[in-house]
């Protein structure tokens, strides 16, 4: 008499990495500013204003928040994206979406 076994499922645990460090967020926003033309490298730094600091313009503005986006996997409302004036201001709005990676 044969006795059959019936494989019983192995409990499985799944990690996130916890959420992106501040300095991570802080690293891959500066690169998005060093990677558009306009922008004079030496100028870039936290809290440099887009357009008062870099000399970016309101199209330019746009396309650093659509680059945010797309670095970071997420998407940011308008009202919230016109509020994105600096580097430091966009560091801290990813910094508290929990689904940005």
């Amino acid at each position: 008499m044969s006795v059959s076994r019936i494989a019983s499922p192995v409990a499985c645990r799944f990690y996130s990495s916890g959420g992106l460090s501040q300095s991570d967020i802080e690293v891959r926003v500066l690169d998005i500013l060093r990677g558009f033309d306009k922008v004079d490298a030496n100028k870039i730094a936290l809290e440099s204003h887009f357009v008062k600091d870099l000399g970016l313009d309101s199209l330019d503005t746009v396309e650093v928040v659509m680059a945010i986006e797309e670095e970071f996997s997420v998407e940011i409302p308008d009202k919230e994206a016109d509020d994105i004036k600096t580097a430091k201001q966009a560091v801290e709005y990813i910094s508290h979406r929990a689904d940005a990676h």
